[in-house]
Parts: C-alpha cells; structure tokens; sequence
C-alpha cells in the first residue's frame, strides 16, 4: 500500500498512543549510524579511490604476479614487462618496456576500471620514464569503438638514460562523451629500434574537496548525504590477509607512491594501496566522522595464526601505527608522519583488535593470549583509547573493552533483535561494527544464498533493527552498514549499500541507503522515554529530543503486516494546532529493489501534519518507515 491513505483514519486496527516524555532522557550516542569500509567489489582501486588508470604501476608479489593486464599496445608496436638493474623503486621494480615495430605514433592502452567518464573537467596526471627521448608524447582519451580522440594534451619529454623521470599532465575536456573510453600515452617512433620503459601511470579526475590522490566525487557525496557519524576502516578481511604474509601493512601504504609495493589483497585482486594509513584518515576528515581503526591482529584468513612467542613483533607495529598517526614531532612515529607533511596529529578515540576472530579457528588463541596481548600494551601507552574486541565471544572479557558485533542475518532475524540490546550489561558496550540484512527469510545459514542486491523488506527490516540500537545508547555505540560500495562489473559480495560503474552519473542508492539516509540526518541528542498504549510489532518506534535544532522527533517503521497502523503522537508542549513535519518512505511492494541501470523505487513524501485533541495522528502502510520532527521553539 503506497501513501494515498496516510492521513486517513484506519477503522480496522487500534490507534496506538505514544507519549514522549521531556524528563528522565539518556545522551544519545553520538556515533549511532556509520560506515564500514572494507575494500571489496572494486571499492577502493576502481571505486571511491580516483584513480582512473588500472594496473597502473605492475605491482605484483609472491601470491600474484605482475601483469599486463589489461593493457594493449598502440600502433606498431611490442609491449613486455621487464624489471630493469634501475627501478623506477624498490617497491616498483616492474615497468612496461615499448619497442617500435617502425616509424610513427606507439604507446600503451588502457582501458581503466571497465571505462573511464570523459566530462566537461581538467584530468591530472603524470607517468614516469626511463630511456632516450627528445620529442613529445601525448597523452588522450579516446573513443574505445572508434579511437576518436576525445582529448588530448602533448607533454615534451625530458626522458634519459641516466634514470627514471616524472612528467606530469594536465588534460582538459571541453565535451562529455562517456565512459566506454580508453587512456593512450603514446610518442613518435624515431626508428624501428625506439625502446621507452614507462611505469606509474596515473590520471586522475577532480576529487573531493581537492585532495591530491584523493577521492571519487559522486561516491563520496553519496556517503556524505547519509550523514554518518563514524567509519571503521581498512576492513576487515583485507586487512588481515588470506595466506601468511598477506597482511595489510600499514607502513607500506604511507608516502609517495613510489614507495607503496601494493598486495594481493583478500578479494582476489591485487590493491595499489594508493588508498593507504593517510588518505583513510582524509576521508573521515573530510566526512567528519570518527574513525574506528582496526589493527592486524596475528590471524590470517586460512586460519594461520602468529604463535605467542612471536606475537609481540606485531602488537609494537600496532603502536607504531597509532603512534603515526597520533604522536607529536616529539616521537619517533608522529616524526615520520610530520615529515610528510602532516605536522597536525589526528585524532583517534577508538581501535579494534582484529577483525572476526570468532572465524578461521582463530577464537581459541585470541581468547588465550591474542586479545590480552593487545589490550594490556595499547591501554599501558593509550589508555584514553577504547579498545574493540573483534567478536561478543570474547573470553574473558576485560574491564572497558568494547564488543564488535557483526550480523548479516535475514529481515525477521533483524526485526527480532529490535530489543537484543535491551539487557546488555553497559559494562562492556558494543559496536555494531558490520550490519546488513542479507538473506531471505528461512534462510539461516550465513554464507548461502545472499540477495543480490537490498530489498525493500529488508530494509524495513533494518531501519526496526537501528531503532533498537538507538533506544540503547547506555550500552551501543553505534552501528555500521556493510558492505559499503559494489562496482558492478566486479564484486565478491553482495547485496551492498551504493553501487556505480564508471559512469559516474549511473550510481544506484539502493533502498537501505534510502533508510538510512532518513533515520541517520534525524538524530536526536537525548533519548526520551516513551508511554505506548500498545506494544511493538507490527510497529517500532523511538523518540527523542534534538537539542541543537529545539526539535522532538520520532522515527518509526511498520513490517510484515497485512493492514495499516495508525499512531497517535504526544510530544511534551505540543497543542492543538502545532504543526510538524511527517517523512515517510514506502516502496511498490515488499520486493522492490532499486536496480542498476533502472529507477529508483523508494517513493519519498513530506507532510505537514497538524496536531489534533489527540496529538499528531496519521496513519502508516505496512512495509514503511517514518519520521515525524516538531520544531517547538524557533532556533533562531
């Protein structure tokens, strides 16, 4: 049932009568609804990462080696990896080695991540190279039927023997032409025998709020639309590794590019790590979101696990890395970050231990020793730090330490644990730090048979599931969606909260970012208790005050029933007459999913409502999730 009949009285089911009263509130959390990054399905390389040239720099490692992949040749010529005696790096020892066939225009082609948007923008860019060359290249985008080319920029070489040189680009479009286009960078053959060597090839469009190296600009204002509030960074699976020696290696992804190896990341692709320590730190700068760090933690995910006596190795690199990031000049760590200049420490208020430690035979050691390891040094050197475990099945549990719960369960498994948060014990809070409904309902086994994509049930289902964690700010800090980005033309998992392509103009927010998006830019700064006159199910429903914008709100959703609920809302001071503002999200049927490619089904509509003898009275479908705001005094 859509919208038509939401200010009609409903004859059939009881009014249920809510009273929101002004005394005895809770703080809110001020975390309540995040973001979890875990660099799966392209999100990163491919994703929210500018980067727009794939396999950019030929890193490879001893779980997956350097490929061409996929770049081609252009014109009348032969293209090899090579490793010359003078790497570009260490860390970049494999270059792509161009040889002419005979005179005239060769190069390399690539098609970056399955297209590359060609808009009315500058593109920067910049590759380096290595042997004898006095003429120009060109660097173009080019039609990838045709060849066109669409824009072009020629940059003269300053190219030798004597070592490796960096030329940088900017390259201006004045049309918008798609994205089924291929980078060139090409140059004029003086003979048959002309030999270049070229590596780190990069071209980026303009990132968000300019940074260098920085961020896709569609896909972060979708996730700055959702108004988060903290972002658990970098994962995750990938950020322990599959096999040993897998690991992400903060360390290795700080610097100039230059000097970042990459890996094979868990996902089966291997990651630049131009997205590294630094740039993660950027975007939560630049979302305004608290970070939640997550360390490695000594367990891989083939089960290997680092043994006692060689653990303390990794839990100094994890004060390392806190250290980099939080020290002054004064320490060794934060010296090393000033001097790539970020002199302003950043600041850090939680750290995680892990990532699903209860998986991969690893609960057995990370209850024994693994945790404590952590815990005891990051709390000797930090103790303003709250500390994570990875899973609620920490045992024992120390005095502080915050539970990381994890839950990809199925929309009435979801609507069930609207109260499991009722009776936790506030001396070890949680985080919900991976959520997302994922499986059909019947569907109780973990990893078989996830959705392709959200629904709208289960997004119901999930708005029910935040409202419990809302109403229990004593013991939840908040909660994170996952997983967050899918590119569709590559993913491991699914369903996923936004997904794009290289159409920057196509991106899909499916209908649990519509959810979120409504119950996360209303939040409340103090929970109010509530009277009801009847108990939840099939409705849900908090309430609380926003004291930064004198404003009550109350949010609620309607799931799995056959008719519609009315309600009748009492706020404290409200009378006859007052006037607020209903927002209510439905879709065409429990099944709608919002599909790449296709409209967007979740209807959205805005009310102002005037409050009656009895309150504000409206009336919601079934499958809907509301918010009603009333502003009681004027903020300015």
């Amino acid at each position: 049932m859509r919208l038509s009949s939401l200010l009609s009285l409903a004859t059939n089911v009881a009014a249920v009568t809510i009273s929101v009263s002004k005394d005895e509130g809770k703080d809110a959390s001020p975390l309540q609804y995040g973001l979890m990054f875990e660099d799966i399905n392209f999100s990163g390389d491919g994703g929210i990462y500018a980067e727009l040239i794939r396999n950019r720099a030929f890193q490879g490692d001893e779980f997956m080696p350097s490929t061409l992949d996929p770049w081609s040749a252009f014109g009348p010529a032969d293209i090899s990896l090579f490793n010359l005696t003078t790497p570009l790096s260490s860390a970049l020892p494999t270059s792509v080695t161009v040889k002419g066939r005979a005179r005239g225009e060769i190069g390399i082609s690539n098609p970056g991540y399955w297209g590359i948007d060609v808009l009315p923008q500058t593109y920067k860019g910049s590759f380096w190279v290595f042997g004898d060359y006095q003429g120009d290249f060109k660097a173009a985008l080019r039609s990838a039927s045709s060849g066109e080319i669409l824009a072009s920029v020629n940059i003269p070489s300053h190219s030798n023997t004597r070592g490796w040189t960096k030329h940088e680009f900017a390259l201006d479009s004045d049309i918008a032409a798609g994205y089924k286009t291929n980078f060139t960078l090409t140059f004029v053959a003086e003979s048959s025998h002309q030999v270049l060597n070229f590596n780190l090839i990069s071209l980026f469009p303009p990132t968000y709020n300019n940074r260098e190296n920085g961020l896709r600009q569609d896909l972060m204002q979708s996730l700055k639309d959702l108004n988060p509030s903290f972002m658990r960074i970098p994962g995750g699976n990938n950020l322990q590794g599959k096999l040993p020696g897998s690991r992400w290696k903060w360390n290795e992804t700080i610097g100039d590019l230059i000097d970042r190896p990459g890996r094979t990341g868990a996902w089966r692709y291997h990651n630049t790590d131009g997205l590294g320590l630094i740039e993660y730190m950027l975007w939560c700068q630049d979302l305004k979101v608290e970070p939640v760090l997550i360390l490695w933690a000594g367990l891989y995910l083939d089960g290997t696990v680092i043994p006692e006596n060689e653990l303390d190795f990794y839990v100094q690199d994890a004060l390392h890395e806190i250290e980099f990031l939080t020290g002054d000049a004064s320490t060794e760590y934060g010296a090393k970050r000033v001097a790539l200049g970020y002199a302003t420490p950043f600041e850090i208020n939680f750290v995680g231990v892990g990532n699903e430690d209860h998986f991969s035979s690893g609960m057995t050691s990370y209850n024994e020793y693994r945790f404590r390891m952590f815990f005891d040094a990051i709390s000797e050197k930090y103790p303003h730090l709250q500390i994570l475990s990875s899973t609620i099945e920490l045992d024992p549990i120390p005095k502080g330490a915050v539970l990381d719960y994890h839950d990809y369960g199925n929309p009435d498994g979801a609507v069930r644990n609207f109260t499991l948060f009722d009776d936790q014990d506030a001396s070890n809070k949680i985080l919900v730090g991976e959520y997302g409904v994922a499986r059909n309902n019947g569907n109780e086994v973990l990893w078989k048979d996830h959705r392709k994509r959200p629904w709208w049930i289960a997004s119901v289902a999930e708005a029910v599931f935040y409202l419990g964690v809302e109403r229990n700010p004593d013991t939840v800090y908040g909660c994170a969606f996952a997983p967050l980005l899918q590119n569709i033309e590559s993913y491991q998992w699914n369903p996923n909260l936004i997904t794009f392509n290289a159409n920057t103009s196509a991106t899909v927010r499916s209908t649990s970012f519509h959810v979120m998006e409504l119950l996360s830019n209303n939040r409340f700064t103090t929970l109010l208790p509530v009277e009801n006159s009847d108990e939840y199910d099939p409705g849900f429903w908090v309430a609380g005050l926003n004291d930064d914008l004198n404003t009550y709100v109350w949010k609620g959703a309607v799931y799995n029933t056959t008719t519609e609920q009315e309600f009748e809302i009492n706020f404290p001071g409200s009378q006859q007459g007052a006037v607020a503002e209903l927002t209510v999200l439905t879709a065409p049927d429990p099944f709608s999913e919002n599909i790449f490619g296709e409209p967007d089904l979740v209807d959205t509509r805005r009310t102002r409502l005037e409050a009656g003898q009895k309150g504000f009275a409206f009336v919601l479908p079934q499958w809907s999730v509301a918010v009603l705001s009333w502003q009681y005094r004027s903020t300015k």
